[in-house]
């Protein structure tokens, strides 16, 4: 046999492998590698760097007028702005607040003084913020400060603003930010201590203190009911203004678990119906009396319901009303929930409000020495709200309040009535109010601790 043949043949096709997949990979990779070397082979060597073109560029460089520049610095310095705040400190005078405030300015404080808007700035209370915008010569650009009134809600914006060599001053009603905030907290010694408690960060208003207290009273004695372990979650509304708080509002809903039973209360005031908000229990009843036994706060009755002599008269008539003695100036409250049907002054009666309740209650209140800010025929009032101030006007022989209940404008006995604590919510509200309660349930469901809803009993609140 041919030794070259069988070399081709036989030795060549054993070295690609026993096995025709093996002899497949092999010669694939042997034809690879013959088109790798034939590619070197006939690639173009890469030119030498030496050998290429090469080709210069000039360019002139504008050098920066640097003294344009510091003119402009030196123009934006003396343009600069700086905005101060203070607070209204015991004592201070609007001189000494502008010098803290960073103004030097003497007409600016000749304005303040002056003008009728912006001389509102001096009536500041103690603890009140005021801002200001000044140049780098202490030149006032603008000044703004808030006028808050008696019961320190804010009421007013002031802000008095630079134009041209002089100023100008405006004001306009402050707008309050409303945020909902709720809290839970477990008693371990009083409420107050509770209250107090600063495990989420905040400190209880005073006021919502004081409503959570008037919302139980009536289910739970907190001198003595309260026990460790008991506890309350609450839901109310808070008013700022410029990220600064301002006042707490109304408690929205109360939840508190005393001994095991727990009492709940929500807030409802339909927003279509519009005929006052007050506290209902979960099922939509409500809570809250129909009238105040008293308008007058720690006062006895000197004259009730019934036949008498006339102190003035001396006749035997019939006394159509309730008389508590009070000092002059003290606080009248609203018996209940209504509208303004009268305020002036009529006859014996002297200064005189007749308030009208839903169906065809109304309420009257006689011989005051005057009214309460704003009250005016028409006017809304809640349950509480001071109407006006004890006097001895008209037919009186001494400071007091003639109070009288009346049905269909008859006076009647309100100690003898049974008087339902106001309208039944209507099948369209009561819709309403239970998307409104639920919303509030869901609240209280994310304060209460995991389970934490076994084993109590719930219970209506019975609301003063």
């Amino acid at each position: 046999m041919n030794q070259i043949h069988k070399f081709t043949s036989s030795r060549l096709f054993s070295l690609l492998g026993s096995t025709r997949k093996a002899r497949i990979i092999s010669a694939s990779a042997l034809f690879l590698a013959v088109c790798a070397f034939g590619a070197a082979g006939v690639a173009p060597l890469a030119p030498d760097a030496s050998d290429l073109p090469v080709k210069t560029v000039q360019e002139a460089v504008v050098v920066p007028d640097l003294s344009a520049q510091i003119n402009s610095l030196e123009q934006q310095s003396s343009n600069a702005h700086f905005v101060h705040e203070e607070k209204i400190r015991a004592g201070d005078t609007l001189a000494t607040l502008l010098t803290r405030l960073g103004v030097d300015d003497d007409a600016a404080e000749n304005f303040i003084k002056k003008d009728k808007v912006a001389k509102g700035v001096m009536q500041l209370k103690t603890g009140k913020r005021v801002q200001a915008q000044t140049d780098d010569e202490g030149n006032l650009q603008w000044l703004r400060a808030t006028v808050v009134d008696g019961k320190d809600d804010p009421v007013t914006n002031i802000k008095i603003t630079r134009q041209g060599n002089g100023f100008v001053a405006s004001a306009e009603p402050a707008k309050l930010e409303r945020r909902i905030e709720m809290h839970a907290r477990n008693i371990t010694s009083t409420l107050y201590a509770a209250t107090d408690s600063s495990e989420d960060g905040a400190k209880l208003p005073d006021n919502i203190v004081k409503q959570i207290i008037e919302m139980f009273s009536t289910n739970v004695d907190f001198r003595g009911d309260l026990k460790r372990g008991d506890s309350f979650n609450v839901v109310y509304e808070t008013f700022w203004q410029d990220g600064e708080f301002v006042r707490a509002g109304r408690v929205l809903a109360g939840e508190l678990t005393n001994k095991g039973t727990t009492y709940q209360s929500v807030w409802f005031e339909d927003p279509q119906s519009k005929q006052g908000g007050g506290y209902y229990s979960y099922d939509g009843k409500s809570l809250k009396k129909a009238f105040l036994k008293s308008p007058v706060e720690f006062s006895r009755i000197s004259s009730g319901f019934a036949m008498r002599v006339h102190p003035l008269s001396g006749q035997w008539k019939q006394h159509k009303g309730i008389d508590f003695p009070a000092p002059t100036g003290t606080p009248i409250r609203a018996a209940g929930d209504g509208v303004v049907d009268f305020a002036g002054t009529q006859n014996g009666y002297g200064n005189f409000v007749v308030l009208k309740h839903w169906s065809n209650y109304t309420t009257a209140y006689a011989h005051m020495s005057r009214f309460a800010p704003g009250l005016k025929k028409g006017a809304r009032v809640s349950q509480g709200d001071i109407i006006g101030y004890v006097g001895t006007t008209g037919w009186s022989t001494g400071a007091h309040l003639h109070y009288e209940f009346r049905v269909a404008g008859e006076a009647k006995d309100p100690g003898k009535m049974n008087v339902q604590a106001q309208a039944p919510l209507t099948a369209a509200e009561m819709s309403r109010f239970k998307v409104y309660s639920n919303d509030m349930m869901h609240r209280f469901a994310l304060l209460r601790p995991a389970g934490s809803g076994g084993g109590t009993r719930m219970a209506s609140v019975a609301s003063k």
